[in-house]
C-alpha cells in the first residue's frame, strides 16, 4: 500500500476536504483525488463522502484513519532510525505567532532549512491558538502563558514583559499603582484573557475589561501609543517604543509572572526527528540571549 496515498487520506481526513489538504501539502487537488481514488480502489470500500461542503468520512473512514495515522507515525519514526544522523527528509509544518514570528523565529527556520536539503518547511503564521491536530501541524511555537491542554510542551526560552501605556493616557488617567486599580482603566487585550502580577511571592489573577481589543500584538502597541489604553506586551515589541517616551511602564511593583517561548507538539511517546531538531535549534537561539 502506497505510504503518500495513506498521508493524503489522513490529510483530508482531518482538513475535511481535498481542497484545503491540498493546500496543507502544497500539491493540486487533482493530485489527492487521484490518490484517494487509488487507495479506495485498492481497499474496495469507499472512505470518503464527497460532499458540496468537502469531504466527511464513512463509518469505515472514520475506523480506518486511526490506523492510517499510526502506519504513517510508525513509517516517519522508521526512517528517521536509518537516516544519517545529519539528514532530515520530508515536510516540517510549524506554526508561528505573526508578532514574533516574522522577526524572531523565521531566520531559525531559514537556517534549519539550509542545513537540510531534503527537508520542506512551511510555516503559516497567525497570533491565533490553531488546533495544531486538527489543522495538521507538526508543531506550533507559542509564546506567554499555556492554558492547560493534552499537547506536549518544551521551553525553549523565557519571555519578558510588562505594562505599558502611552504618556497622554497616564497624563488623562493616571496610572495604577496595584492590580485591584486596573478595575477603572482601559485595557488592550486579546480578546477575555486574565492577567496575572506577582505580589511578593503571590500570583495575583486580574479580569481586565477595554473596548479595544486585536489578536496581534503590534496591533495593541499601535492602540497604547495612541492613548486608548493599558496593555501587557512582550518587551521584545515595547523597547523601541519605551526608548523613545512614547510608551512608559507601569506599575512596576507588581511585575507579571515569569513566561516562555514554547515548542508545543501533538501528544505522543516520541516527538519527530525533525520537531526534537527544531527545538535544539530555538533553544540554542534563546538560551544564551533572551531576544524577547
Amino acid at each position: 500500500m502506497d505510504i503518500e496515498a495513506l498521508r493524503t487520506f489522513v490529510e483530508v481526513a482531518d482538513a475535511g476536504g481535498v481542497s484545503p489538504a491540498a493546500r496543507r501539502l502544497g500539491v493540486s487537488k487533482s493530485i489527492v483525488s487521484r490518490q484517494l481514488a487509488r487507495l479506495e480502489a485498492e481497499l474496495g470500500i469507499q472512505l470518503l463522502a464527497r460532499t458540496t461542503r468537502g469531504a466527511a468520512l464513512t463509518e469505515a473512514g472514520l475506523t480506518f484513519r486511526d490506523h492510517a495515522a499510526r502506519a504513517c507515525a510508525e513509517m516517519d519514526a522508521a526512517r528517521d532510525a536509518i537516516l544519517p544522523s545529519e539528514e532530515l527528509r520530508g515536510r516540517l509544518r510549524i506554526s508561528a505567532p505573526l508578532s514574533f514570528g516574522p522577526t524572531h523565529f523565521a531566520s531559525v527556520f531559514a537556517e534549519m532549512a539550509r542545513r537540510h536539503p531534503q527537508l520542506h518547511v512551511h510555516t503559516a503564521y497567525s497570533d491565533r491558538f490553531v488546533d495544531i491536530v486538527a489543522e495538521g501541524f507538526d508543531c506550533a511555537i507559542r509564546v506567554g502563558y499555556l492554558p492547560d491542554s493534552s499537547l506536549i510542551a518544551r521551553c525553549v526560552g523565557p519571555l519578558h514583559g510588562k505594562l505599558v501605556a502611552s504618556p497622554d493616557y497616564v497624563k488623562a488617567h493616571g496610572a495604577p499603582e496595584t492590580p485591584k486599580d486596573l478595575a477603572t482603566h482601559e485595557a488592550l487585550m486579546q480578546g477575555t484573557e486574565a492577567w496575572q502580577f506577582m505580589d511578593g511571592d503571590k500570583v495575583v489573577t486580574v479580569h481586565p475589561r477595554g473596548r479595544f481589543k486585536a489578536d496581534n500584538g503590534r496591533a495593541l502597541i499601535s492602540a497604547a501609543v495612541a492613548g486608548l489604553g493599558i496593555a501587557w506586551l512582550p518587551d521584545g515589541l515595547t523597547n523601541e517604543y519605551l526608548a523613545s517616551g512614547a510608551l512608559v511602564p507601569v506599575m512596576t511593583r507588581y511585575p507579571p509572572p515569569p513566561a516562555g517561548i514554547y515548542v508545543i507538539r501533538p501528544p505522543g511517546r516520541h516527538p519527530a526527528r525533525k520537531v526534537r531538531v527544531l527545538t535544539d535549534m530555538l533553544i540554542a537561539c534563546f538560551e544564551p540571549f533572551p531576544r524577547i
